[in-house]
């Protein structure tokens, strides 16, 4: 029987709250399926299953936090699980008659079963009915699928509680602090879920909507800005990052008059939904140069450098309540991921992001990190390491600049491109050749 527990989902991750469970005791699971709603100190996650098998406990209610290497439930592995719930079990018929040593069985009336019957003993029917359990509905973890009195407890726990309420984090802690029942909210988010603006709009006394210059003026409290646990998560991991990692920094100007004219022709002859941002090209750029030099893709542990298994890019995605995460973009550098699915892959990355919707591996196995400032107007970014990783690629704005080429100036569209690396795993040598590919790829758009 194997344990599913709480996962570490981030180098900064000491401790986890189980929000929601997505499976039952009884159901079938396959590695990789989400089965709990975890909230960390940054965001909201579906974590996913370890191992195939069938769910047979669930040992963590929800709305409980727990540390790291918790076991959350108990798993019975494929090769002895039943794949999915079959019937409760008639007795064997025997063409013999039983020997002494093997008593014969009381056989259970086939009726009984295709009727639904349950089995369980009277004591735990007159329970049952008192509390308002329909045993007819439980699977019992007995013998044969018997019904046990802690079926019943457990059922009877079920239904007192009240029912899962979709929330993003900042929205229960700006309802915690302003004392606004959730139950009473009408949700605006992503399949009903409430958002923080849903809990100030029900605030008993809430003022009307406030102008620009109303909201400029007036300070934010921190629930409303940044949420306060996870700027100290942040500050506790970056603290970590400055002092145990020796960083070096490079940085280069591209020349992108190359990908944006090959961008604009994409994009004129594309459907709206195929349209590109610079943001795809310099993103796929970033990932194949980490497959030429995979030095930069990988992680720092044990006192030595760990490869990475496959190129998976985090990208760094700032939140609307404050704060950020860096989920990966798995296989970026794929051939098989043209720019068209890798756009809408971000897209989607960073809207479920932003909705607390991200999923386990996601946030738990990038192996280099890219942060791109240049929607912020940003020109220029030295980003601090994301442990245990050893590279962070930056870009900023596509900004157009004077520059002499072929010995004759002009104007033309550049970008600056830094890399804050690890001298623990490599140097200076290393880091060039990676920017020196990010610049190669860059000039032959129609190859990434």
């Amino acid at each position: 029987m194997g344990e599913f527990t709480m996962p570490s989902l981030g180098a900064d991750m000491d401790e986890g709250t189980l929000q929601e469970w997505l499976v039952q005791p009884g159901d079938p699971v396959r590695k990789g399926d989400p089965v709990a709603v975890v909230e960390t100190a940054k965001s909201t996650i579906e974590v996913e299953c370890f191992e195939s098998g069938t769910v047979r406990r669930l040992l963590v209610e929800p709305g409980t936090t727990v540390p790291v290497g918790t076991a959350l439930a108990l798993i019975e592995a494929s090769d002895k699980a039943v794949g999915k719930r079959l019937p409760r079990p008639q007795a064997p018929k025997r063409a013999t008659p039983p020997t002494q040593s093997e008593p014969a069985p009381v056989p259970v009336p086939a009726a009984a079963h295709e009727r639904g019957h349950t089995e369980a003993g009277p004591l735990l029917r007159h329970l049952a009915e008192r509390i308002g359990v329909d045993l007819e509905t439980l699977h019992g973890s007995g013998p044969g699928g018997r019904v046990t009195r802690s079926d019943v407890d457990r059922a009877a726990g079920a239904a007192a509680r009240p029912p899962r309420i979709r929330a993003t984090p900042l929205a229960r802690r700006l309802a915690a602090e302003l004392d606004v029942d959730l139950a009473t909210v009408t949700g605006t988010g992503s399949n009903g879920a409430v958002r923080a603006a849903d809990v100030r709009k029900a605030t008993p006394g809430a003022a009307p909507a406030a102008t620009t210059a109303t909201r400029v003026a007036t300070p934010l409290r921190p629930a409303e800005g940044r949420a306060p646990t996870m700027r100290q998560a942040i500050a506790a991991l970056m603290t970590r990052a400055n002092r145990d990692i020796p960083h070096y920094y490079l940085s280069t100007t591209v020349d992108m008059a190359a990908a944006m004219d090959w961008l604009h022709e994409h994009n004129r002859r594309s459907p709206v939904g195929e349209r590109l941002l610079p943001a795809a090209l310099l993103l796929k750029a970033a990932a194949r140069a980490a497959r030429e030099v995979p030095e930069l893709n990988g992680f720092w542990a044990e006192d030595r450098f760990v490869p990475g298994e496959g190129i998976h890019l985090g990208v760094a995605v700032s939140l609307r309540g404050g704060g950020l995460v860096a989920p990966a973009l798995h296989h970026a550098d794929a051939d098989a991921l043209e720019l068209p699915r890798l756009m809408a892959g971000l897209k989607d990355l960073v809207a479920r992001a932003r909705t607390g919707r991200l999923r386990g591996s996601e946030v738990s196995d990038p192996t280099i990190t890219v942060t791109n400032l240049g929607d912020q107007g940003v020109e220029t970014v030295f980003g601090v390491i994301y442990p245990p990783q050893v590279a962070l690629v930056g870009f900023g704005r596509v900004v157009d600049r004077p520059c002499a080429v072929d010995g004759l100036l002009g104007v033309r569209p550049v970008v600056t491109a830094t890399l804050s690396a690890d001298h623990r795993a490599t140097d200076g040598a290393v880091g060039g050749r990676y920017l020196t590919a990010v610049d190669r790829l860059l000039q032959h758009p129609e190859k990434l």
